[in-house]
């Protein structure tokens, strides 16, 4: 992030003005550096980054950590010096979960730096704080994911007690999860309205848009793409009964109760799996 930041401080001193913005030179279209869009891409899957080293994380866990041991029998050995099969995984579970747990702070605390500063940026592209690629390295969301991703790794582990297998199933499991909840996540907070003729304002998490009948019934946009006959949606919505405009969107300020309920979701998935896992554990060596 630093040599980023560098770079677009030293094109933006080498164009003939501000970070290739020619507005003021008498042209009208504004050119981005190259440094600037180059960050901007890469900041951009910052979340997905993020959300792969949290699957890596479980599938450590899952594989040469704990599997590995139980497939190659080594176990036995802890258990017969006076440590009990649960002492044995918490100590498994405990010390990657710190060091992991201690990593994904410090990488969000980063991209959250690195991106205000170029998301400050009058013409950033692809940083909106609800984008995909973005929200999950944003905030506790990030230590939420990795937390589970190794809980879900100590589980496949004492499961399958095979190293690949349990790899595997660790990483598709953490995957289903983070897709249902990039679909499900705009549901986690009541979004708000907005009636009328007015547009949101700000950096809004835009969700759907049509009009109201007198009703009170939706009519969307997507409701007039099997029209014939309609290029404009207005007056498509309009001829089906629509009346008054509407617009539901997440602000801003929703960003920290869709973080919070999400994250809280993902602990109490990983202390389940973490509880299934040593219940499991005791009855396999009962």
């Amino acid at each position: 992030m630093v040599a980023l930041r560098v770079w677009i401080a030293v094109r933006s001193s080498a164009e003939l003005c501000p970070d290739g913005d020619v507005t003021p030179c008498g042209d009208e279209i504004y050119m981005s550096t190259y440094a600037r869009t180059s960050t901007e891409t890469f900041l951009a899957d910052g979340g997905t980054v993020m959300l792969l080293l949290a699957a890596l994380a479980g599938v450590f866990v899952a594989g040469p950590l704990i599997a590995r041991e139980l497939e190659s029998g080594t176990y036995r050995m802890a258990w017969t010096q006076d440590v009990s099969p649960a002492q044995w995984l918490a100590v498994r579970l405990a010390t990657p979960l710190a060091i992991v747990t201690s990593g994904v702070v410090i990488l969000a605390l980063v991209y959250r730096w690195g991106r205000s500063s170029v998301n400050g940026h009058p013409y950033a592209f692809g940083l909106d704080w609800y984008a995909k690629g973005v929200y999950p390295a944003l905030g506790p969301v990030a230590l939420g994911y990795t937390v589970l991703a190794v809980a879900l790794g100590a589980l496949c582990a004492v499961v399958v007690r095979r190293t690949l297998i349990a790899a595997s199933g660790t990483f598709l499991l953490f995957g289903l999860v983070a897709l249902a909840m990039g679909k499900l996540r705009y549901r986690l907070w009541p979004s708000v309205r907005l009636t009328g003729d007015g547009h949101p304002q700000g950096s809004v998490w835009h969700l759907d848009s049509g009009m109201l009948t007198a009703s009170g019934q939706e009519v969307g946009r997507e409701d007039c793409f099997t029209v014939d006959g309609f290029t404009d949606h207005v007056a498509c919505m309009r001829a089906r009964g629509g009346v008054t405009p509407f617009v539901d969107y997440h602000p801003a300020s929703h960003f920290w109760p869709l973080q919070l309920v999400e994250t809280g979701i993902l602990l109490v998935l990983a202390a389940v799996a973490v509880t299934v896992a040593f219940r499991v554990l005791r009855r396999s060596t009962a």
